[in-house]
């Protein structure tokens, strides 16, 4: 029987035997929604989780920023956005809104990304501004982080009367679940505070894992940053495979985000029977695997689920090649990742170099495992710079790996990496 791996915006068979394998897959699909996208949306922004509706925040406000998702995130923001506009408008038809996009420490969003995450009306209608964390003269500093770094945030953001937030959840590599928070920083946060928050001692922490916000030292630092913000009001949903809304949760920053995730760690906890001494994920397709920097999330769920010296297949287009300069050139020019590690660890807090967090991440999986990605040929000699295998499919990579581990191996597949927490 063959299984369909999330790649780009298609998907690839997984044609190879799989007897004795075991298939780890969230239980999201099972969520049976009691309304539509739209209706789910409407019904939490009707009975918001801790605060007033959103129209009773509004009155007697002159400015609003609402912060939205950026192009490497899949939230259906069609679905969320237009109601959030809706209501700020019926409590005060005057506001002034401004759309502030949360593009945290990636490239900006472009027009044509914009149209598709909202539509062509409200792009054309809209104030929108791309929040740009190395524009120190586009952001302004609102306080101290309890880890000691500046809080630097858009202007944009600081500056207005009302701040809201759309979002979604999801398990997140470091930070325990996307969302809520997640908006202001790394949101649109300025370069000298995400890099601050993503410091390798943090990144280190064995509670900067998937699906831990108890203990975490980035989640503490990212509730500090949303206080600071003044961020008064979320919609977050959460979405199946399909990308469709099952749940949203609208109101308080923290409680309907912690909402959101209590209820998202009912379907998405998993746990092999028997770590893999082969094991295959992926970053759920486009729109998060246009890049190895993204991909590495769906990574750390192979990761978790491996045997010792496991061979790990990550399943990712990476269209748009490896994502990050810094992150390619690390990789590419360390001796080894276990001198990069060391020379990670080693680096202060007010040192943190950009992406340093990914290859940190990305070398600790390599100091265990051996990689091998099927990505499309144009990425091979990028991936193979990175101190990591290229095949061009799952099951080619699948057939280098058993020569490797033998006929034996047993076999984890983990069609979706993003969407699962993988347990012991």
């Amino acid at each position: 029987m063959a299984i369909t791996i999330p790649f780009g915006k298609s998907g690839m068979e997984l044609h190879a035997d799989l007897t004795g394998a075991e298939v780890l897959e969230s239980h999201i699909g099972e969520l049976t929604a009691a309304d539509t996208e739209d209706g789910l949306v409407q019904a939490a922004m009707r009975a918001p989780i801790g605060t007033p509706q959103l129209r009773e925040l509004a009155a007697g406000k002159k400015t609003c920023t609402l912060i939205i998702s950026d192009h490497t995130r899949p939230v259906p923001s069609r679905h969320i956005v237009p109601f959030m506009l809706e209501e700020l408008r019926a409590g005060n038809p005057d506001i002034d809104i401004t759309l502030l996009v949360a593009t945290g420490f990636h490239r900006g969003t472009t027009k044509d990304e914009l149209v598709g995450k909202l539509g062509q009306e409200i792009v054309d209608r809209e104030k929108i501004i791309i929040h740009d964390s190395r524009d120190a003269a586009s952001n302004v500093k609102i306080g101290v982080l309890p880890s000691g770094a500046d809080c630097v945030i858009d202007k944009a953001a600081a500056e207005t009367d009302l701040l809201v937030a759309e979002g979604f959840i999801e398990p997140h590599f470091f930070a325990g679940f996307s969302g809520g928070r997640k908006s202001v920083l790394p949101g649109v946060c300025d370069q000298v505070t995400v890099l601050g928050n993503h410091c390798s001692k943090f990144i280190d922490s064995p509670y900067a894992r998937t699906g831990v916000l108890d203990g975490n030292p980035l989640h503490t630092d990212m509730l500090a940053a949303a206080k600071m913000a003044r961020l008064a009001y979320i919609v977050n949903v959460i979405i199946d495979e399909d990308k469709k809304v099952v749940a949203a949760f609208a109101g308080d920053p923290v409680e309907a985000h912690r909402k959101g995730c209590d209820f998202l760690l009912g379907y998405c906890q998993v746990k092999p029977a028997q770590r893999g001494d082969i094991v295959i994920s992926s970053n759920g397709g486009y729109p998060l695997d246009q890049n190895i920097y993204q991909s590495v999330k769906g990574l750390t769920a192979a990761e978790a689920a491996a045997a010792e010296g496991a061979v790990l297949i990550m399943v990712s287009s990476c269209s748009d090649g490896h994502g990050g300069e810094s992150f390619y050139h690390a990789l590419r020019d360390c001796a080894s990742p276990q001198a990069l590690t060391e020379e990670i660890l080693a680096t202060p807090q007010d040192q943190t170099k950009p992406d340093q967090w990914e290859y940190q991440i990305l070398a600790r999986v390599l100091c265990k495992h051996r990689v091998i990605y099927v990505t499309y040929p144009e990425q091979r000699a990028v991936i193979e710079d990175m101190k990591m295998e290229w095949a061009p499919d799952v099951d080619t990579a699948l057939e280098k790996a058993r020569a490797a581990k033998g006929a034996d191996a047993h076999l984890v597949v983990i069609p979706n990496g993003i969407s699962v927490m993988v347990r012991e």
